[in-house]
Formats: structure tokens, sequence, C-alpha cells
């Protein structure tokens, strides 16, 4: 009995090598590095964040709504042109959908008016142009400078905060990706 243990463990012994454990070792890196570039480039697609359940009501709402981020799409917009992840992020992201370590619905993200004029700075003028209506510019407040998206939602419907307080007839020529509040 010994003796077929000695033998079993020289075998393992004889397996075991330092060359073929750096071997299996460079295989599983190589492998790790492949996946996670395939995994980069495959989230450079709206569709594949779209596959996760709790980012398809956003990805449809991009894809398939009358909302801001449908306009955005039109336009060519992606994901993470707003979204901005780094490797680590998305790894972690990915880890979270995986395990469930996740809150429904998603927190809501933040962004700066600096942030929106990154794209939108020489649009910011023309909307002013565009907004002064005789009985207010939503764009030029009495508020002072607003965030942008404390009227202006991606995924979900866009509030008309003047409305908080005031009533105006331009809130009757906007579509129904507004909301008015009363």
């Amino acid at each position: 009995m010994e003796v077929k243990n000695s033998e079993s463990q020289a075998k393992k012994r004889a397996f075991l090598t330092p060359k073929r454990i750096l071997i299996v070792v460079g295989v599983v890196l190589a492998l790790g590095v492949v996946g996670a570039i395939a995994l980069n480039q495959l989230s450079k697609n709206p569709a594949f964040c779209g596959t996760c359940h709790i980012i398809k009501p956003y990805y449809e709402s991009w894809k398939n709504s009358n909302l801001l981020a449908n306009k955005h799409a039109a336009q060519g917009v992606e994901c993470l042109d707003c979204h901005h992840k780094s490797y680590l992020e998305k790894a972690q992201e990915g880890i979270n959908y995986i395990t469930g370590n996740y809150s429904e619905p998603l927190e809501k993200l933040t962004f700066t008016r600096e942030q929106c004029l990154e794209c939108h700075e020489e649009d910011y003028e023309q909307a002013v142009a565009a907004t002064e209506f005789e009985e207010s510019n939503p764009h030029d407040s009495h508020m002072g400078e607003i965030e942008c998206t404390q009227c202006h939602q991606m995924h979900d419907k866009s509030k008309v905060m003047c409305s908080q307080c005031h009533t105006f007839s331009w809130f009757e020529e906007l579509d129904d990706s507004w909301e008015i509040e009363s």
C-alpha cells in the first residue's frame, strides 16, 4: 500500500513541474486578459448593456422612446459617451450584477451642468435664444444658473421646474416627454 502511495505521489510531482505550472498560470492569465478585452469591447455596444435586466429599461428608453435619451441616441450618442467608466468600475458593476449586489431601481446618477456643457456649450446659447418666450425664459431663470438635470431627465420624463410656481402658455406646447407639476 505504501509503495502504491509513493508511486502516485511521485507521478503527481512529475506532472506538476514548475514549467507546467508556469504554462497553466500563463494560459489562465492570457484567457483572463483576452476575456477582459472582449468584455470591454462588448460594453461599448449599448445593446450589450441592455442584456442585463436592470439596465434594459434604460437601454429601451435610449433606443425606443420619446425621452431625452432617445433624442441623444438619434444624434449618435451612446451610453459610454455620458457614463464614463474605468475598467475597474466596469468590472465591479459586472461582479455586482452577477452576485446580486445592487438595488432596484438603480440609484439615479447625477450630472453637473459642466458635464452637459462638455457637448452642449455652443448649443446652450442657442437654447437660451430659442426659449426666449414672451412670458419667461426657462434657460435664463430668475433662479440663476441651475443644473440642467433640474429639468432635463434622460431616462424619465423631463420636468418643467417653472411649473412648481408658475403657469406659462408655453407649457402647452411641450410634448408628452415633459411632466408639468401643478
